[in-house]
């Protein structure tokens, strides 16, 4: 065999085996790639709606919100939100938010940011509307709370307090300090 051959099997060797490490390296980095983008894959909504339902499967209340996104493997973002309960709870309140997560619990739903809860059948019969920045809502048992500052109307009287418990079924409200108010007669 002349040395030129010998030279240029070598480097075919060379670039076989060059070629052939190149293609194992960039396939592990791309199954790491993908088990990393793996644990960030989730889902997103556009116009979504999501039901609760008591224990028999009955509707309890609906979640509508401009935009969802589930965000690590158990909670759900949500942007622009509205939730409506049904008739059939007898529970006239409906709440609206920037946004909202439900965790992982799925008990809770947390509001934040221009959160309202408006009845026309709240309390004294009055049109009722609370206002605050963050609320924690429990759908199923019909109640929220706040550590924050409210802002309670109720017709044509109003209240502030900081820190509210509030058991939307039963049109109870309890204000924890700080409450001041305007009442009319």
């Amino acid at each position: 065999m002349s040395l030129r051959r010998i030279i240029g099997l070598t480097l075919l060797l060379t670039a076989a085996f060059g070629s052939w490490y190149l293609s194992q390296s960039l396939a592990q980095r791309t199954a790491s790639h993908a088990t990393a983008d793996a644990d960030h894959d989730g889902f997103y909504l556009r116009a979504a709606k999501v039901l609760g339902t008591d224990d028999d499967g009955a509707l309890l209340y609906r979640i509508e919100a401009e935009y969802a996104e589930q965000r690590g493997p158990s909670e759900i973002e949500f942007q622009n939100v509205n939730i409506h309960y049904a008739s059939v709870s007898n529970v006239p309140w409906t709440l609206v938010a920037d946004h909202a997560s439900i965790g992982e619990d799925q008990k809770r739903v947390t509001l934040t940011g221009n959160v309202m809860a408006v009845s026309n059948e709240g309390f004294s019969g009055d049109v009722t509307e609370i206002r605050t920045q963050y609320l924690e809502f429990e759908p199923d048992t019909y109640v929220a709370r706040t550590e924050e500052r409210v802002q309670i109307r109720i017709g044509t009287r109003s209240l502030t307090a900081t820190g509210m418990l509030a058991l939307l079924q039963e049109n109870q409200l309890r204000l924890e300090s700080n409450v001041s108010g305007k009442f009319v007669p």
